[in-house]
């Protein structure tokens, strides 16, 4: 399939679908690459902290189905649900991440030791609210990109709220002190069209200083 690389229609022409045509299935070499490719979204101090969990198969859909409350047309007819952590401990990945960057020519080793020795202790200090705040806001822009990734490849896709977070990490094996459910997103090919929506001119909430 080839790529859209239209951005007005990618970005304009994006609407929440809820119902999805069952018969279309993703690939998990083509979801791979969708995630790789919205991860390139940009993250504080590059910790990227989200963390994905794409359901796909029905018994673990019916897994998800009690957990998402109005949502369960998006679950029963999507290719999958990518269900979007964020991880109260991605410092634990910082070194792992800076010695690549140093590998592939992107940052001396001075520059990795001075900022790790930095950053490290910075968000081990956070108290949780803080480091809750810091993944939810990153987790989010990954999201957001994803869903313009999966119109790119020729998907839809609806981002979705509404869901027990107290259940969903443990339902899936992760443990839920650490990872803080952010998002789900649905994805496949849309069987009805999203709905229409107007948005606010800017000048309504926007004041410049």
């Amino acid at each position: 399939m080839s790529k859209n690389n239209d951005f007005s229609d990618i970005t304009y022409n994006r609407k929440s679908v809820r119902v999805y045509d069952q018969k279309v299935k993703i690939s998990r070499e083509e979801m791979l690459e969708m995630i790789q490719e919205s991860t390139t979204a940009p993250s504080s101090v590059n910790m990227q902290p989200w963390r994905f969990v794409v359901v796909e198969s029905e018994e673990e859909k019916a897994k998800l189905r009690p957990l998402i409350r109005f949502n369960k047309k998006q679950n029963d007819t999507s290719a999958a649900m990518v269900l979007i952590f964020g991880d109260m401990k991605c410092y634990k990945y910082g070194e792992e991440i800076y010695n690549r960057a140093v590998a592939e020519g992107k940052m001396s080793p001075e520059v990795r030791d001075e900022q790790l020795a930095a950053i490290i202790p910075h968000y081990k200090n956070f108290t949780r609210q803080e480091m809750n705040d810091v993944i939810k806001i990153d987790s989010s822009l990954v999201a957001m990109q994803f869903m313009l990734v999966a119109r790119s490849h020729g998907y839809d896709t609806n981002p979705i709220g509404g869901f027990e977070a107290d259940q969903l990490a443990e339902t899936y094996g992760l443990n839920k002190d650490r990872y803080v459910p952010v998002m789900i997103v649905s994805v496949g090919k849309a069987e009805e069209a999203g709905d229409n929506s107007i948005r606010l001119e800017a000048d309504r909430f926007t004041t410049f200083a």
